[in-house]
């Protein structure tokens, strides 16, 4: 890689991070506890409690250490990353270490009791009352803290901006979760295949209406050229950002188009956000993989929809356990929602494909010009590659070297950290580069327009059908 003099793709670099950090976590089948010194937040009421390291087998080491040598570890191995990506080493290393401690501050807050507690915890913690929104609202007080950056303290955003890169969090931490789900699924194989299965018919079915909904809408009834049209039913439709820039690059649109769609879709996914999973929790705790299915395909972005998908799936727990009695296993709910999310991030390399072959050869046909096999290879999501290796492999060890399942639970435990991490900077980051005052002057509100009518006229309730289809009566395993 280095030797070539070509620089790595973000997308390439975010498979070879996850991995890196996977590869260790598994250092525990060895016997080799390599990452249990990773720091990790738990919920407090007294916040000198709340950092600790994430292995036993660390225990005598302080909180505040712990999160000095996590902070260290990523700083290396992201500053590695950044430097073969031919970014300013000296301004990433500004940039990532305020974004890793603003993001963290704002993970230990979201872990507040009073934010945090669940109802089935809140004798736990001495308390009267919470929000109910579990430690995951650190997701969302990271993203209210990068929107307040990016809108009102410019020089502060612009002095970080090299580090401000959301899609490589998140896909790094997508790889990461891979291999958390694989140990889950080895546990339980017949309900993994039926997830898998059921996503995979549910996504196809939901991708073929919403796209072709919204190109009509925004051509029809907007009167937007396919320019526009084409990005914006993708960024809406199917996977938001990457779908958006994916399919603008595939009919060669201008930079600023899919610019444009990409922001309205961390906008409104934040909206989603804060609005689906509590929902969920109300009309479809007895139905919790249906909320799953529902949160990867409502939600257009990779980490708004898995993050809505471990909120949704920690007030449906509690829920369940308070009202019903039941104790459903954790990590069925943000499997479902990460199966979903997934295929339809598959599905985008298939149709960027479709639509640079209907733009080269009969909308905008060329003399000479044909379309190659591997334009698919070049426009595939390689950040999966990464997700389905770890996946299969920690499944793999779950079937067939069952002595070594509860090592292997441990190690993706300590992955997992990281993966936490990662995501809280993902929303931290979205934030930051989301200027509305910029996006207004360059005429975003029609684009809107689209979207809300889009999303809230039927998007959201055409996804909640066709989850209710494909997993009505499909449940967790019992804890």
């Amino acid at each position: 890689m280095v030797s070539t003099g070509r620089r790595i793709s973000e997308d390439w670099l975010a498979v070879w991070i996850g991995v890196f950090i996977f590869l260790l976590s598994t250092g525990l089948l060895l016997g080799a506890d390599v990452l249990g010194w990773a720091v990790t937040a738990s919920v407090w009421t007294d916040i000198s409690t709340t950092l600790r390291p994430v292995s036993k087998a660390y225990g005598v080491l302080p909180g505040l250490v712990s999160l000095v040598l996590t902070y260290v570890f990523l700083l290396a191995v992201m500053t590695a990353g950044a430097m073969s990506l031919g970014a300013n080493v000296k301004r990433f290393l500004r940039g990532f270490t305020a974004i890793f401690f603003l993001s963290y501050l704002c993970w230990v807050a979201g872990a507040w009791a009073y934010i945090a507690a669940t109802p089935d915890k809140l004798d736990t913690f001495g308390i009267g009352w919470s929000l109910n929104m579990t430690s995951e609202a650190g997701f969302i007080i990271a993203l209210l803290a990068g929107l307040f950056i990016g809108n009102f303290l410019p020089r502060l955003a612009s002095g970080i901006q090299e580090a401000v890169r959301p899609e490589l969090y998140i896909k790094t931490a997508i790889v990461i979760l891979g291999g958390f789900l694989g140990v889950t699924a080895a546990e339980q194989l017949g309900l993994a295949t039926s997830v898998m299965f059921r996503g995979l018919c549910a996504i196809i079915e939901a991708y073929l209406i919403y796209w072709a909904i919204v190109y009509f809408v925004a051509r029809k009834y907007f009167g937007f050229s396919r320019e526009w049209s084409v990005p914006l039913a993708s960024g809406i439709s199917i996977c938001g950002v990457s779908a958006a820039i994916a399919t603008g690059s595939a009919i060669r649109a201008r930079p600023v188009v899919p610019v444009m769609v990409s922001s309205l879709v961390v906008i409104f996914a934040v909206v989603e956000l804060l609005l689906l999973p509590w929902m969920a929790n109300h009309f479809l705790f007895q139905e919790p993989l249906v909320a799953g299915a529902w949160m990867g395909l409502a939600v257009k972005t990779d980490g708004a929809a898995v993050a809505s998908g471990a909120i949704t799936e920690s007030l449906i727990l509690a829920r369940a356990a308070e009202v019903q009695g039941v104790h459903y296993q954790p990590g069925w709910i943000v499997a479902t929602t990460t199966t979903v999310k997934v295929f339809i991030d598959v599905f985008i390399a298939v149709w960027a494909f479709i639509l640079a072959w209907i733009w080269s050869s009969k909308i905008e046909r060329r003399a000479g010009e044909r379309m190659r096999p591997a334009d698919i290879w070049h426009r595939f999501p390689k950040f999966i590659l990464g997700y389905m290796g770890t996946f299969v492999l920690m499944l793999l060890l779950g079937l067939f070297a069952r002595d070594l399942s509860a090592a292997g639970r441990a190690a993706m435990g300590e992955a997992n950290v990281f993966r936490g991490i990662f995501f809280v900077m993902t929303f931290f980051t979205i934030g930051v580069v989301s200027n509305f005052r910029k996006l207004w002057e360059e005429g975003i509100g029609r684009l809107a327009l689209v979207y809300i009518l889009c999303l809230f006229g039927f998007i959201i309730w055409v996804g909640l059908l066709i989850s209710w289809l494909f997993f009505q009566g499909v449940k967790p395993p019992a804890a």
